[in-house]
């Protein structure tokens, strides 16, 4: 837990940057360090969260390639990067409302909705998601999207099949699911890696 505490103040800073600009932000190698040493400690002390820790906004701040795509473009294993300013990408998370996970699992219900902007471009992607706290992994699958452009709604509705596949979300094993393993979870940033092996580290939006 001693390597945890050390490096929080590193990454909460990290996780502010696209939120609050700072001359000198923490450099990409050592978030990936720090990223890196807070998820080993989280395994090694079995750190446990709870989904309603993970309710509000956060916006993605720091990312790294998954392993395909560093194999592929020669990257070294851990390099990453902070996301530009005039990219916006957010996650929301809140409570189920309609949807009840079986009762039989030991998943919490949840929506969560993915919001991306690109100058007057915006995407909203939402749907299903459930939380497994004995793993920290939160599973989720975007059921629905909506486009705007100059504030002009283009789409808003289902996708890929997003009816069934939401009816059939909460019966479905993680291992077949996107999800995210969450090693740390504070008031002010979260870290995951992804199901694809990135690491990626979000600021929180305060309202």
């Amino acid at each position: 837990m001693t390597q945890l505490v050390e490096r929080l103040p590193l990454l909460k800073r990290a996780a502010q940057t696209v939120l609050t600009p700072s001359p000198e932000p923490p450099s990409p190698a050592s978030v990936v360090e720090a990223l890196l040493e807070c998820e080993k400690a989280a395994k090694k002390s079995k750190q446990r969260y709870e989904f309603k820790e993970l309710i509000g906004t956060w916006r993605l701040c720091f990312i790294t390639g998954t392993k395909k795509t560093r194999q592929r473009a020669g990257i070294v294993m851990g390099s990453g990067r902070y996301l530009p300013r005039w990219v916006k990408i957010q996650l929301s998370y809140s409570p189920a409302t309609a949807s009840e996970v079986p009762a039989e699992t030991e998943a919490i219900a949840g929506q969560m909705h993915n919001f991306v902007q690109f100058g007057s471009l915006q995407f909203a992607l939402t749907g299903p998601a459930k939380f497994l706290p004995v793993k920290n992994i939160l599973a989720f699958d975007f059921t629905r999207m909506s486009v705007k452009c100059f504030g002009i709604k283009l789409y808003d509705g289902f996708i890929r099949g997003g009816e069934q596949s939401e009816a059939q979300f909460y019966g479905k094993p993680v291992k077949n699911q996107a999800f995210f393993a969450y090693f740390l979870v504070t008031p002010e940033a979260i870290a995951a890696r992804g199901r694809g092996g990135g690491l990626a580290l979000w600021g929180k939006v305060n309202d």
